[in-house]
């Protein structure tokens, strides 16, 4: 008789650590489940030269549109002179 409240307790005390567990993984309060300000929705711009698409803030604007970077920049505007 003694084994069978000694089983009774063990397996209470595991269905109780189980299901706080679960209510600490739910409620949202895990950094995993929170958004962070880099997975938040952002609007993509394709570089004018090579097509290659990119976040607004990491852009560089120029003549013919947004590039990726200085080099694409200059090889396009190189390549597209003003007339």
């Amino acid at each position: 008789m003694k084994y069978l409240i000694l089983l009774v307790i063990v397996v209470a005390v595991l269905l109780l650590a189980k299901l706080g567990r679960r209510n600490a993984r739910s409620d949202g309060s895990s950094a995993a489940n929170k958004p962070s300000a880099a997975s938040e929705k952002q609007t993509l711009l394709a570089c004018a030269h090579c097509g290659v698409h990119l976040p607004v803030n990491q852009s560089l604007p120029g003549r013919g549109g947004v590039f990726c970077d200085e080099a694409h920049r200059s090889a396009f505007e190189r390549a597209h002179p003003l007339e």
